[in-house]
Order: C-alpha cells, then sequence, then structure tokens
C-alpha cells in the first residue's frame, strides 16, 4: 500500500514534465534545423573537394579491368 501511495504522489508531481517535453521538443527541433541543412551543406562541399583532391591519383591509377585484364 505505501508503494502505491508513493507511487500516487509521483504521478501527481511529475505529471508536467511529459507536457513540457510534448511542448518543448518540436521547439527545440524547430530552433535545431538550420543547423542540421548547415551541417549537410558543409558535409556536401567537403565531398566535393575530397572528390577534387583525389581525382588526378583515381585517374592515375586507371580503371579496376586495367589492372587486372583476365577478370570477368
Amino acid at each position: 500500500m505505501a508503494k502505491f501511495l508513493l507511487w500516487c504522489i509521483l504521478l501527481f508531481l511529475c505529471w508536467p514534465w511529459p507536457l513540457w517535453r510534448w511542448v518543448l521538443y518540436p521547439l527545440v527541433w524547430l530552433l535545431l534545423l538550420p543547423f542540421r541543412l548547415l551541417g549537410i551543406a558543409v558535409e556536401g562541399v567537403l565531398q566535393l573537394v575530397w572528390a577534387l583532391v583525389t581525382l588526378p591519383a583515381r585517374i592515375w591509377a586507371g580503371s579496376p579491368r586495367e589492372s587486372f585484364p583476365n577478370r570477368p
């Protein structure tokens, strides 16, 4: 019985926390959305720079078929 009473008190004292989470989570998500989009853009630019830096090595290496002519 004591556990049930403690559970009821805890429920009565803590019920606003899930409601606050429902309200604050979308607001935090909207606030962080520009940073997420900026991260996607920066990642794309870094991948482009990496592709340009490694392009001469990939051209010089040639295709895998030229390296292994007996390959099916």
